[in-house]
């Protein structure tokens, strides 16, 4: 009996396409209710389609939602294919463990744990949302998270919510104050969420060559800076700046 032969091409797209994930750090703590995190909850909503097929056939991303108050907790035990993330709803009480989050990001920037894809991976992007200053020992969390390889090659950025939020120590947590931006109300954090969520998506998911190099990493960062920068002083943002929370 004739037997079909064997295409080695057939699962070529599978092997060629690099893990990406996205990782979103949101302050959940008392000061973030209402309006704050009701903002965060509907444009990460509407974020999740428009990151779809982002890095086309390059590309397979996956989110990992990290929310941190008294304490932190995953949204899901495992990043999921953004074709398949289910949004659940954020409640916002208790206090800032901002240590506790960076501990627990720490542990899972691993190939034991979140970044265990069999394929080639691309570096992770990390974004974080604050509206105030951690209650917890967030030294200790950041000092353990600024050894992690994975974090260090990967594209981070902050967003602060409102005037509250410590700037230096988001700045601290990308690298560079450039790598920061502000919403003063909630137009501008629906738009900046959906901006820097995209552009970094789009810039790490994004193949500079076979094997990529630390170089490489660090103009992926500054090019995501350098646009989320950009973004953040332009009329669209700056115009409503009185408008606040």
């Amino acid at each position: 009996m004739a037997t079909t032969p064997i295409n080695p091409f057939d699962d070529a797209e599978e092997i060629a396409k690099k893990s990406m994930v996205l990782f979103f750090i949101i302050d959940c703590s008392g000061s973030m209710g209402g309006s704050k995190i009701g903002t965060v909850n509907s444009v990460m909503e509407e974020l999740i389609p428009e990151i779809q097929g982002i890095g086309g056939a390059d590309a397979d991303i996956k989110l990992a939602v990290l929310k941190f108050s008294g304490g932190s907790e995953w949204m899901y035990s495992e990043p999921v294919s953004v074709d398949d993330f289910e949004w659940q709803p954020l409640d916002a009480e208790n206090v800032t463990d901002l240590g506790s989050a960076f501990c627990e990001l720490s542990a899972k920037l691993s190939r034991n744990e979140f970044m265990s894809s069999p394929s080639l991976s691309f570096a992770p992007v990390m974004i974080l949302m604050s509206d105030g200053y951690p209650t917890d020992n967030f030294e200790k969390g950041l000092a353990e998270l600024q050894t992690n390889k994975w974090y260090a090659a990967g594209i981070k950025a902050a967003v602060a919510i409102g005037e509250d939020a410590d700037l230096d120590i988001l700045a601290r947590f990308t690298g560079s104050s450039d790598s920061v931006v502000t919403a003063h109300n909630g137009e501008a954090l629906a738009k900046l969420i959906k901006f820097v969520a995209v552009t970094s998506s789009q810039i790490g998911s994004r193949s500079v060559r076979l094997a990529e190099t630390e170089e490489d990493q660090r103009t992926k960062q500054q090019s995501a800076a350098e646009q989320i920068r950009e973004f953040a002083e332009s009329d669209e943002i700056s115009a409503d700046i009185e408008a606040g929370w």
